[in-house]
C-alpha cells in the first residue's frame, strides 16, 4: 500500500543499540529516531536530538505519522534514495525502484519476519567469531605463559567458555540448517532452540563467574605487563578495538537476549505458520533459562553472609556450610523430640538446601547461639503428624510433622508453636527439595574459589571487630541482599534491582541472617 503523501519517517527502537564504534547511534528499545538516510538496507543513519550516527535497520520500527501512530514496514530490496529522505521526509513514487513502502494499518509480516530472523542469523554468526576470538585469541595464549597465569587464575578469568564455544557451534550448525536463505520468513529456527534447551544451563557457570572475572582482570591490569600482553593477543588475533573484559562479556549478553529476539519473532509469527508453536515453547524456555540463571547469581551473592553467619556460631564442629548449601530457606524455633522418647528440647533451625542445623541460644545472652548438630536432608522423608496420641513417641503433640531416616528407624518430631507455623516449615521443605532437584539438572555449585573468597570475606570482618570466636551481640543489619547487576529475562538485556534498606534496629545476628530466606508467609 503506497503512502500518496509526504511524511516524516521517524522510527521506534525495538531493542537496545549497544554500540560498537564511534559513529554509531546508541538508543535504548521505545526511542523515537529520524532517520535521515535509509540508502542502505541494512544500515540506517539517524538523528536522536543532536546526536547522529549508523545504527541497524533491522532494530527499529517505522512510523509514517507519530501523533496517529502508523506503522512503517521496509520490503527487501526496497529503500529510499538518499535524495528521497532527507530531513525526515520522504516520497514514496510509485515509479521509483528505490522506494520507501509505506504501510498505514496492516504490517508486512513475512518481511518483518525474515528481518528478525535475518538479525538472529547474523548475531549467531557475530557471536562465533567472538567466541572463537577469546578462546583462541586470548585462553590459548594464556594457557602458554604459565609465568604470568597459573591454572586457578585461568579457570575465574575464562570459566567455560571454551565448552560454551563447543555447545555454540553445534546450536548455530543446526540453525543454519533451518534457515531459508531464498525466503528467510519460511524458516523454522524454534525446534533449535528446543532441541538444545538443556545445553543452555553451561551459561549459568559462566555468567557466576563473570563478577569475579572482572575482580581478577582489574587486578592484573594494574601491572603494565599484563595490559600489554592482552592488547598483543588482540592485535595478533585481529580482533575489534575493545579491551578483554568488552569480549568476555559477551555470553552475558547473549543469554540475556534470546528471550527478546524470540519475543520479536513470536510478534511476527501468524499461528498459522509451522514454526508458531515451537517458538512459543522456545520463548517459555529460554525466559526460564534467564530467570534460573538470575536466581543462581542472586544465590551466589549471598555467600559471604552465610559465611559470616556460621563464624557468628559458638562451638561449631564438621564441614562448613558452604561445602554442600547455597541458601538459607527458612528458619525458626520449634520444640524437638529425637527417637527413642527423648525428652523434649527447645532449638533454633535453620533448613539450608540439602543440611539442616540445629542451634541453642546462650541462656543469658539470647542472641548467642550453640552449634547442636546437623540432619542431612537427603537422607530423610518428610512426613505431616495429625494432632493427638503419636504412636511412634507416645505423646500427645499438636501442630507436628516428622523426619524420618530413609535407611534406619531414626525418627525426630517438631512441634510448632502455631498451625500457621508448621505449614511455612512444610512448604520450605517442600522448596528444599524443589531446589536440589533443580541444581542437580544443572549443575550448580559454589567454586573452590568463590568459597576461599567468602573464607576470606568472614575473617576479614572478625578481625576487625577484635575477637573471633564471640559474635557481635549488635551487629549492623545487614542487607537481605546486595543490590548490583543481576542477568534478566523477559525482554531485558540488562537491570539493576534495587532492595530496600532494611530498618537499624538492635536485632540479634541469627535473626538478621534468617532476613535471607526468600520463603516468607
Amino acid at each position: 500500500l503506497m503512502s500518496p503523501y509526504r511524511s516524516i519517517v521517524s522510527a521506534e527502537a525495538v531493542w537496545d543499540h549497544v554500540t560498537m564504534a564511534d559513529r554509531e547511534l546508541a538508543f535504548k528499545a521505545g526511542d523515537v529516531i529520524k532517520v535521515l538516510d535509509a540508502s542502505n538496507k541494512d544500515w540506517w543513519w539517524g538523528q536522536i536530538d543532536d546526536e547522529e550516527g549508523w545504527f541497524p535497520a533491522s532494530f527499529v520500527r517505522l512510523w509514517v505519522n507519530q501523533e496517529e501512530s502508523t506503522m512503517v514496514e521496509t520490503v527487501e530490496g526496497a529503500s529510499p534514495s538518499p535524495s528521497e529522505v532527507q530531513n525526515g521526509h520522504a516520497e514514496a513514487s510509485p515509479s521509483s525502484s528505490d522506494c520507501l513502502c509505506l504501510g498505514q494499518t496492516v504490517q508486512n509480516r513475512d518481511q518483518m519476519r525474515a528481518n528478525v530472523i535475518n538479525e538472529i542469523m547474523s548475531t549467531e554468526r557475530h557471536y562465533i567469531k567472538h567466541l572463537k576470538d577469546i578462546c583462541e585469541g586470548y585462553f590459548r595464549q594464556c594457557k602458554k605463559r604459565r609465568d604470568m597465569f597459573n591454572d586457578d587464575q585461568l579457570r575465574v578469568i575464562f570459566g567455560n567458555i571454551e565448552d560454551i564455544y563447543r555447545f555454540q557451534m553445534g546450536f548455530v550448525r543446526d540453525l543454519e540448517k533451518q534457515y531459508n536463505t531464498e525466503e528467510p520468513h519460511l524458516s523454522e529456527i524454534g525446534p533449535c532452540f528446543l532441541e538444545h534447551q538443556d545445553g543452555f544451563w553451561i551459561y549459568s557457570e559462566y555468567c557466576n563467574n563473570h563478577v569475579d572475572a572482572c575482580m581478577e582482570l582489574s587486578r592484573l591490569m594494574k601491572d603494565g605487563r599484563y595490559q600489554h600482553f592482552f592488547e598483543a593477543c588482540r592485535l595478533v588475533q585481529q580482533m575489534i578495538d575493545i579491551a578483554i573484559d568488552g569480549f568476555l562479556l559477551t555470553p552475558v549478553q547473549k543469554i540475556c537476549k534470546y528471550p527478546l529476539q524470540l519475543a520479536e519473532l513470536l510478534k511476527y509469527t501468524v499461528q498459522e505458520h509451522s514454526d508458531y508453536r515451537y517458538v512459543a515453547a522456545a520463548l517459555a524456555v529460554m525466559r526460564n533459562v534467564t530467570q534460573q540463571i538470575n536466581e543462581r547469581k542472586r544465590r551466589l551473592e549471598n555467600i559471604d553472609k552465610i559465611a559470616q553467619w556460621q563464624a557468628s556460631v559458638l562451638d561449631w564442629e564438621g564441614d562448613d556450610i558452604l561445602d554442600r548449601s547455597t541458601e538459607l530457606v527458612y528458619t525458626g524455633e520449634m520444640s524437638w523430640i529425637y527417637q527413642p522418647y527423648g525428652r523434649s528440647q527447645t532449638r533454633v533451625f535453620f533448613l539450608f538446601d540439602h543440611q539442616m542445623v540445629l542451634c541453642k541460644k546462650d541462656l543469658i545472652r539470647r542472641d548467642i547461639l550453640y552449634y547442636k548438630g546437623r540432619m542431612d536432608m537427603d537422607r530423610y522423608n518428610l512426613v505431616d503428624a495429625v494432632d493427638g496420641r503419636d504412636d511412634d513417641f507416645n505423646v500427645s503433640v499438636k501442630n507436628a510433622f516428622k523426619l524420618s531416616n530413609k535407611d534406619s528407624d531414626e525418627i525426630h518430631i517438631f512441634l510448632a508453636k502455631k498451625l500457621e507455623e508448621k505449614l511455612r516449615w512444610l512448604k520450605a521443605f517442600h522448596e528444599e527439595r524443589k531446589m536440589v532437584q533443580e541444581d542437580e539438572k544443572i549443575g550448580f555449585e559454589i567454586s573452590e574459589y568463590q568459597k576461599r573468597q567468602a573464607a576470606m570475606t568472614v575473617r576479614r570482618m572478625t578481625k576487625q571487630k577484635g575477637h573471633r570466636s564471640v559474635p557481635p551481640g549488635y551487629p549492623p543489619p545487614m542487607d537481605p541482599m546486595n543490590p548490583g547487576q543481576y542477568l534478566v529475562g523477559d525482554g531485558m538485556e540488562q537491570s539493576e534491582f534495587e532492595f530496600p534498606e532494611p530498618e537499624r534496629c538492635k536485632s540479634p545476628f541469627w535473626q538478621s541472617f534468617s532476613r535471607l530466606t526468600p520463603f516468607r508467609k
